[in-house]
């Protein structure tokens, strides 16, 4: 199915893209992205609450475009179906997205986990678990040879993603493995709640804090655990920003390390790719990863300290939650999965000075 895709952009023709739940935050930024990327044209953005309403009337970014909400009942066939809906509605409708869609991308948490069991473990069990085998995990840095002709692909969680990538050089190095004790602490903004938050993501109560909401049993743990093959003792904080996740994890190698042997595993995982940037120390007052410095892209900061006095490694990490942690990776790995350059749609810098990222 993906490679007829292929064969039509190679032809030069562009290729047609669905976003499925096109009135949430990550859906507003698949549309952004999707507006902007030279292969892929937009067919449908659905919503059953503006159904008939203009794009630019819920996301005034996008105001200008012609586009408007359809209902999801009726979808048209098209290349790639971005599904951007809460948990449990893609499993539901898995077969009825295969049917108009030659690749399906699952921006939720249906398809991340590998087996039926971790569903029971983490989450309501799972609607169709026979799907679980077919799809592939998103994130480009770990399963870039995975994508190309993927049928399903499973977008990760957005904190995990900032823990993930701040530890994979470790673990891909040697110098971590699956017995190593990891502490992960991510704060996180607004956004990650959705455009239907509640109460706690409204801005009287998120403002000036730092509060503690998933101490232990975060659900993305699990696919921290995954995709790393090591158990992770995770933590989530709500903080007072919209847009961005920053991990700070605390790792205990069991060898003697260097700064030397860091510097070395980060760059071996991450030198040749595009949207991953090493920030550790150095001058300035952005001297390690911040969400603030890659807010609006598809970057990730990465960086490390390295403390010898009790042999602990501090990892740095930091996304823009929406882009890197949900949409922008969507989009990377379906630019992989249909043979189109990768780096396609997602080439622009941030901002700088703004305000709350």
């Amino acid at each position: 199915m993906a490679a007829q895709a292929r064969s039509r952009d190679d032809a030069g023709e562009t290729l047609g893209a669905t976003v499925v739940g096109g009135s949430g935050f990550a859906g507003g930024e698949l549309l952004r992205l999707l507006a902007g990327h030279p292969n892929f044209d937009i067919a449908e953005a659905t919503s059953r609450q503006y159904a008939g309403k203009s794009v630019g009337s819920v996301h005034p970014n996008l105001r200008g475009t012609d586009l408007r909400f359809s209902d999801p009942g009726d979808l048209d066939s098209v290349d790639v179906l971005f599904a951007a809906t809460p948990h449990g509605v893609s499993m539901g409708q898995i077969d009825e997205f295969y049917e108009v869609a030659d690749l399906v991308v699952d921006l939720s948490a249906d398809f991340r986990l590998d087996t039926e069991a971790q569903y029971e473990e983490w989450y309501d069990g799972h609607d169709a678990p026979e799907y679980l085998d077919e799809a592939v995990y998103a994130l480009p840095e770990l399963h870039r040879e995975d994508l190309p002709g993927a049928d399903l692909i499973a977008a990760g969680g957005c904190n995990a993603t900032a823990t993930i990538l701040g530890l994979y050089p470790l673990f891909e190095a040697g110098i971590l493995d699956g017995d190593s004790d990891v502490v992960a602490d991510v704060k996180v903004g607004s956004s990650e709640g959705g455009a239907g938050g509640g109460a706690a993501s409204s801005h009287p109560e998120r403002s000036g804090v730092v509060r503690p909401y998933a101490p232990t049993g975060h659900r993305h743990e699990a696919e921290i655990q995954q995709e790393l093959g090591a158990s992770v003792s995770f933590t989530a904080h709500a903080v007072d920003m919209v847009r961005g996740a920053a991990a700070t994890c605390h790792v205990f190698p069991e060898s003697a390390v260097s700064t030397g042997d860091l510097w070395g595993a980060f760059r071996e995982a991450y030198d040749d790719e595009p949207f991953v940037r090493l920030q550790s120390g150095g001058s300035g007052v952005y001297r390690y990863p911040e969400p603030k410095a890659v807010a609006g892209t598809n970057t990730a900061e990465v960086g490390f300290e390295l403390d010898p006095g009790n042999e602990r490694v501090v990892v740095f990490s930091a996304i823009d939650n929406l882009v890197k942690g949900t949409a922008g990776q969507a989009v990377h790995a379906a630019n992989l999965a249909l043979g189109v350059e990768e780096t396609a749609g997602l080439e622009f810098s941030g901002l700088h000075p703004v305000g709350s990222p």
